[in-house]
C-alpha cells in the first residue's frame, strides 16, 4: 500500500517489481490479467491503479503491433480527442491533447494524432518536458484522482522517431485488442469498489440494517470478480473475433459500472457520513472511484449495444 503523495514512487516500484508485467489479452491468461488489475485497484490508491492500468495497456498495444517498448520506461496512453497532429514531412507533433494522465510521472506515452490523410495514427512518444512539449495540470479542478497528474499536453513541433510509429493509419481503433483493452479500466473500477467493501467489513457492527448492506456489498465483490473471470475466459476462447470483443467489452463496462455504483450507494447508506469525515483514506477512495466510473460512456455505450443487435437481427 502506498500513500497519496507517492504516486510516482509507487509506480516505479510496481514497474521494477514486475507487477506490471501482465499477460496480454487473448493469450490464455486473460482472467489472471483481470484479477491482477482488480487487486492493484483494491490494495493501492485508485490513482496509482489508474496509471498502472494505462502502462499495462500500452505494453499490450505495442505487443499487438509487434513493436518493442523502451526498456525501463513507464508508459501512458493519451487517446482523448484533441488538436494534436503529426507532420510526416518533419516527423513532429503539434497541437494539444487533453485528459493526459501521468504528467511528470510517465516517461513515454502512446499518443493518438491526426495524420496528413485525416486519419488517426498512434505514436510512441518521449514525454519529458522540453521546449517542444509543455505539461499543464492546472486544468484539473477536483481533488479526486488529482494524484494521477492529469491535464493538457501542448506539442510544438515535438519530434518523434519514424521507428516509433505504431501501426498504420486507423489501426489503433480498428484492432480487436482495442476492445480487449477496454476491459482493463473496468477491472480497476471493480477493484476500487471492492476496496470499499474491505473497508465496510472493518466498520460493520451489530446493527442489522448495516449488516444487511455489508452482506450485499460482499455479494457484489464476488459478482464483480466472477464477471471478469468469465470475460477473460471468453476472450481467450475467441481472441480474434472483433464483433464479439466489442459487444463483450461494452456489456462488461456497463455491468461493472452499475455494480460499482451500487457499491458506492450501499456504502453511503450503510455508514452515513462518518467514514467520509473521519477516515481520509476511505473518503479519498470513494471520491476517486466515483470520478473514475465516469470514464464509462453511459447510455452511448448501451445505445451501441442495442444498435448492433438490431443490425444483426435485420430489424
Amino acid at each position: 500500500m502506498t500513500t497519496d503523495g507517492s504516486t510516482s514512487e509507487a509506480m516505479h516500484e510496481l514497474l521494477v517489481s514486475g507487477r506490471l508485467d501482465l499477460p496480454h489479452p487473448g493469450g490464455g491468461a486473460t482472467s489472471d490479467r483481470h484479477r491482477a488489475l482488480i487487486e492493484l485497484a483494491r490494495t493501492y490508491p485508485v490513482g496509482v491503479a489508474r496509471l498502472a492500468e494505462a502502462h499495462c495497456d500500452a505494453m499490450s498495444i505495442l505487443a499487438e503491433a509487434g513493436c518493442e517498448p523502451v526498456g525501463g520506461a513507464l508508459y501512458g496512453v493519451w487517446a482523448s480527442a484533441g488538436s494534436a497532429a503529426w507532420d510526416p514531412a518533419t516527423s513532429t507533433i503539434s497541437g494539444t491533447k487533453p485528459f493526459c494522465s501521468g504528467l511528470g510521472i510517465v516517461e513515454r506515452a502512446l499518443v493518438t494524432v491526426v495524420d496528413d490523410t485525416g486519419g488517426q495514427r498512434l505514436l510512441d512518444v518521449a514525454v519529458d518536458p522540453t521546449d517542444s512539449l509543455e505539461l499543464d495540470t492546472a486544468v484539473w479542478a477536483t481533488a479526486a484522482l488529482s494524484d494521477t497528474a492529469t491535464g493538457d499536453v501542448h506539442f510544438a513541433g515535438h519530434p518523434v522517431a519514424d521507428h516509433r510509429i505504431v501501426g498504420p493509419s486507423g489501426w489503433y481503433l480498428d484492432r480487436v485488442g482495442f476492445w480487449h483493452g477496454a476491459c482493463g479500466p473496468a477491472a480497476c473500477w471493480a477493484g476500487a469498489a471492492i476496496g470499499l467493501v474491505d473497508a465496510a467489513e472493518r466498520f460493520d457492527g451489530s446493527d442489522p440494517h448495516r449488516r444487511a448492506q455489508t452482506g450485499a456489498l460482499e455479494a457484489s465483490a464476488w459478482g464483480l470478480q466472477a464477471l471478469f473471470d468469465s470475460a477473460g475466459l471468453q476472450i481467450d476462447a475467441s481472441p480474434r473475433d472483433r464483433a464479439a470483443a466489442e459487444h463483450r467489452a461494452r456489456s462488461l463496462r456497463h455491468l461493472s459500472e452499475r455494480m460499482c455504483a451500487d457499491v458506492l450507494d450501499r456504502f453511503g447508506r450503510a455508514f452515513g457520513p462518518r467514514p467520509f469525515t473521519t477516515e481520509a483514506t476511505v473518503a479519498r477512495r470513494f471520491a476517486d472511484t466515483h470520478l473514475y466510473l465516469r470514464q464509462h460512456h453511459g447510455e452511448r455505450e448501451l445505445g451501441e449495444i442495442g444498435s448492433r443487435r438490431s443490425e444483426h437481427s435485420g430489424e
